[in-house]
């Protein structure tokens, strides 16, 4: 709590912010279907978040940035959570469910943009819309969002990662 930041923790921090303003785009609920919902909203983050770790794995420092981004970012899950007025024995709870939500989703969307054996439109499908089925045309808008959103962060220097 007390200890200083390192440049590592003030780099995750910053990319964190742009991956959940990347996140809430209006496009990803209006065009792509994500519904507008707490549980949708979620479903954004984890998916733009498991793309940011990916990228940041792949760094000589990567498993150390990974961990900062992952705690900033359950950091800020915690805050909010108790600003909606979840109760703090609840709190610990739904952070738990989400953090081993996004390590699930974060699995299948890697192999599935590695071209694993689950293509990624149905990837999505079964992770990005909080139970819902959306449309075809929306889901291939969500696609190729995120395949787009990946070969940028792919084809980012680390220094262009944050702004």
């Amino acid at each position: 709590m007390f200890r200083r930041k390192s440049a590592e923790d003030k780099f995750a921090a910053a990319f964190y912010l742009q991956v959940a303003e990347e996140a809430r785009r209006p496009r990803l609920f209006d065009a792509c279907g994500i519904p507008d919902t707490l549980d949708g909203r979620f479903d954004a983050l984890a998916l733009h978040a498991a793309l940011a770790i990916d990228r940041l794995r792949r760094e000589p420092d990567g498993d150390r940035l990974a961990q900062a981004f992952f705690d900033v970012m359950f950091s800020h899950l915690d805050v909010t959570l108790r600003e909606i007025g979840i109760q703090d024995l609840g709190v610990g709870r739904r952070i738990k469910i989400m953090a081993e939500g996004l390590h699930g989703r974060a699995l299948a969307y890697r192999a599935a943009l590695a071209g694993g054996p689950i293509p990624l439109a149905e990837v999505l499908r079964r992770n990005a819309y909080g139970g819902t089925s959306p449309a075809d045309t929306a889901l291939a808008r969500l696609e190729e969002h995120i395949r787009g959103y990946a070969g940028i962060l792919a084809s980012t220097a680390r220094n262009g990662l944050i702004k």
